[in-house]
């Protein structure tokens, strides 16, 4: 396979990338959005927020919010090399992909597109890609979370409603969400995969409390949802009753595939690089110790790896399929080297990692934060063993254990 780019790919790379640095630094500010990954979706600082809002409705004008979506679903079709291109750019910069809508963009929306009816397309999608309306997602329970199908959140139809009652939890977002899509039991005496059903949930609907989540590192991205005689109207209901299994799969593939581009390795790997020159480790400057020389290329080259391998899910997207098993391939490798990128900084650093400000201070503590919100990454949107499991039965064909 050639990797070369053609004259048209590279100027759209320095059209890309030319408008990102321009953007990013009228929206947030010469140091850029900042944080970790995890730490987007925390925006509890409303003026933090309105700067991703801004970022977003450039996004959107450029025609840049929705790259990967077909244009008949107002995207701009991108190809395959088009779209790593952009990815590429964004991860460099540490960018939010998808502005401040990204669970919309880059799961919820596809979902919607291929398994709902027209009339709910016509209604939901435009509002995601402006941003004017966010969405969140409604899967795990205190009881249900890498067993998703475990799940007891109940609706029970009266009349032209489901009416909801239950509980949601790590819901990302839900703080800003003016919209959920939501899995609940229609029918408890099917079987634990079945009588499920897929719900389309104004979150501004009454009976809903969202309560924070405080994390290890100090960040509330993460929610309680409660649910108290939640009226969903029928007409929200994404596919058919009771077969909501199929639906959320689709809406979980689409949301590995982006856990394996979302994360800005290579860009950490390169502040890494960066952290050597300046450290010393076993008496020696980092750069120069043999260990930490071949413990940074190994992670190199793990991540072109990564890279390269964005190709195989990307392609299958822009056929129109849902992403297949093999996007936990993506999502597995993406976030169990974004962990060991960061242990490994933790390793080098040694006890003044820990320090956030006054003498020994690196990074201002960058670093040790990192590595706390690194693991939750490798749980979210099911764990590495989830993954494993996924990767062994359903890719490799291999006999349940």
């Amino acid at each position: 396979m050639d990797f070369s780019y053609t004259p048209e790919q590279d100027a759209f790379r320095a059209e890309i990338r030319a408008w990102l640095e321009k953007n990013s630094n009228e929206c947030f500010g010469k140091g850029g959005v900042g944080g970790s990954t995890a730490s987007l979706l925390d925006v509890r600082d409303d003026e933090r927020w309105n700067q991703l809002r801004e970022y977003h409705r450039r996004l959107n004008r450029a025609g840049y919010a929705a790259l990967h979506w077909p244009k008949e679903w107002g995207g701009e079709g991108a190809g395959v090399i088009e779209q790593s291109i952009y990815q590429d750019e964004v991860l460099r910069l540490g960018l939010p992909l998808y502005g401040c809508n990204q669970l919309a963009l880059d799961r919820i929306g596809p979902t919607i597109a291929l398994m709902g009816n027209e009339a709910q397309r016509k209604r939901y999608l435009p509002k995601m890609l402006t941003g004017e309306e966010i969405w969140c997602q409604g899967y795990s329970e205190p009881n249900a979370g890498s067993d998703l199908a475990g799940l007891q959140t109940r609706a029970v139809i009266e009349g032209d409603s489901f009416v909801v009652n239950g509980q949601k939890v790590w819901t990302s977002l839900a703080h800003r969400a003016d919209w959920q899509v939501l899995l609940v039991r229609t029918d408890p005496a099917a079987p634990k995969h079945k009588g499920i059903s897929y719900l389309l949930v104004d979150m501004h609907s009454p009976g809903i409390t969202v309560r924070p989540l405080v994390q290890i590192t100090g960040e509330s991205g993460f929610n309680e949802v409660f649910y108290d005689n939640v009226r969903v109207p029928k007409e929200n209901l994404v596919g058919e009753l009771n077969q909501g299994w199929q639906v959320s799969i689709a809406t979980l593939m689409y949301e590995r595939v982006s856990g394996g581009t979302r994360h800005p390795v290579e860009r950490t790997i390169n502040e890494l690089v960066e952290l050597a020159r300046t450290v010393n480790f076993e008496g020696a400057p980092a750069r120069e110790h043999p260990y930490v020389r071949q413990r940074i290329a190994q992670f190199a080259s793990e991540a072109r790896c990564l890279r390269l391998s964005r190709y195989r899910s990307l392609s299958a997207q822009l056929r129109g399929r849902v992403p297949g098993p093999e996007s936990s391939f993506g999502k597995l490798f993406a976030t169990e080297l974004n962990l060991r990128v960061a242990m490994f900084a933790d390793e080098l650093l040694g006890a003044y990692g820990a320090l956030e400000d006054g003498i020994g201070a690196i990074d201002h503590g960058k670093w040790a934060h990192r590595t706390l919100a690194a693991r939750g990454l490798t749980i979210a949107a099911g764990s590495s063993e989830i993954q494993h499991n996924i990767i062994g039965e359903r890719v490799l064909k291999l006999p349940k254990g």
